[in-house]
């Protein structure tokens, strides 16, 4: 009778090694990734502007080909997109700068413009308004009046959101600069990067699926960004036009952030809407007209949303609408708007990774929602498998 391998002191001792390391290397690896987690919530400053730089390279890295095929050599055309980049930003900001500063003058009078706003429908909410002060009895003097705590706590939000403005002014200037420089960095040496990557890895196929992966998440990313920022500007200048005849002070500021706010999916709109109702209560008397910016912006994103982007992007660039909020909610929570925005072009290539390993092809199916193959019936997946025959032990 043979033993069985436990029998064995060696396999014993096998055993006892082998069996117990699952649970606790799942356990480490939980805990790993959660420290992960972490580790990238707290390292934003340094890692946010190497993310956004390869993001825009990944999205520059076509056009500087093209401008290579045409004798151009990578670091000049990587100099001049990325040239063009801040000249269209710069433009774009010398263009609000006289908004900005008119919205920042008017700012103490438009926060009291809409306290004094909302305490009206306080007042006309029962339940809601100040409380009525105590009676006077005899010749005591008046009682001062009780204190507003909310009205109090929105003069003290406004003061300390324009100290914190002005605190990370420096921080965003030295990441913006550290952004831009990597990313000419990053486009300027793209091709000698991915040919010693490549070259480092041994076998021929993860060579091919590593170059065609790269280069398929350079043309949906750039496809995706270039849609989305034509689209987005368009709506950004019916915002403005749409506001402007409304009569909403700064229409031209509220245009660039809805422009700004829709590079951001579901929560950015939602965002832009709030934003929209509070000018609206701050800037017009108590009516139907303080919901009139909120309604019109309401209006351009769902024809955009609904018929102009799927159109334009098409099915091949979309992605289920669960996973794109589920990344947004996720890089929001972690690096703030910095997160939000870079959310998609991340899933894009988390996308383009699944597609061409077996092992991540579940993943695939989840990040391509209905646009991929669909799933098979609940009957048949429920259904008994056919039970093979017994075959014979002499044949």
């Amino acid at each position: 009778m043979d033993a069985l391998p436990s029998d064995t002191p060696r396999a014993a001792a096998k055993d006892a090694t082998t069996w117990p390391l699952p649970r606790s290397t799942r356990a480490l690896q939980g805990l790993f990734l959660l420290a992960l987690v972490f580790a990238v919530r707290e390292a934003r400053p340094l890692l946010a502007p190497v993310l956004i730089a390869v993001t825009l390279t990944l999205a520059l890295a076509p056009a500087v080909r093209a401008l290579h095929r045409q004798g151009i050599p990578a670091s000049v055309g990587a100099l001049l997109l990325v040239l063009a980049l801040l000249l269209s930003t710069l433009t774009v900001a010398t263009s609000l700068a006289r908004p900005a500063a008119r919205w920042w003058e008017a700012a103490p009078t438009t926060v009291a413009q809409l306290l004094e706003q909302l305490e009206k429908l306080r007042e006309a909410v029962p339940g809601l308004g100040r409380p009525a002060p105590a009676p006077r009895s005899g010749r005591l003097p008046a009682a001062t009046p009780a204190p507003d705590p909310l009205k109090d706590k929105l003069a003290s939000e406004g003061v300390a959101l324009t100290g914190l403005v002005l605190a990370h002014s420096f921080s965003f200037l030295l990441s913006a600069s550290a952004t831009v420089i990597l990313t000419y960095f990053l486009l300027a040496s793209e091709h000698w990067l991915l040919r010693r990557t490549v070259e480092a890895l041994p076998r021929r196929r993860t060579r091919a699926l590593l170059l065609g992966g790269v280069r398929a998440a350079q043309r949906e990313i750039s496809r995706y960004i270039g849609a989305l920022a034509l689209i987005n500007s368009a709506v950004g200048l019916l915002t403005t036009l749409a506001l402007w005849m409304l009569g909403l002070p700064n229409p031209t500021l509220w245009g660039f952030l809805a422009a700004l706010f829709c590079f951001i999916p579901y929560i950015g709109p939602m965002a832009m809407m709030a934003m929209l109702l509070l000018a609206g209560i701050s800037s017009f008397d108590p009516g139907p007209q303080v919901f009139g910016p909120m309604l019109a912006f309401m209006a351009i994103h769902a024809v955009e949303s609904n018929l102009v982007s799927p159109f334009i992007v098409g099915q091949r660039l979309s992605l289920s609408a669960l996973s794109v909020f589920l990344s947004v909610l996720f890089w929001g929570w972690l690096w703030g708007i910095v997160g939000a925005l870079i959310a998609v072009p991340l899933l894009i290539i988390l996308r383009s990774l699944s597609r061409r390993r077996r092992s991540l092809r579940l993943l695939r199916f989840y990040l391509e929602g209905d646009h991929c193959a669909p799933p098979p019936s609940m009957r048949s997946l429920l259904r008994a498998p056919p039970r093979p025959k017994p075959r014979s032990r002499y044949t």
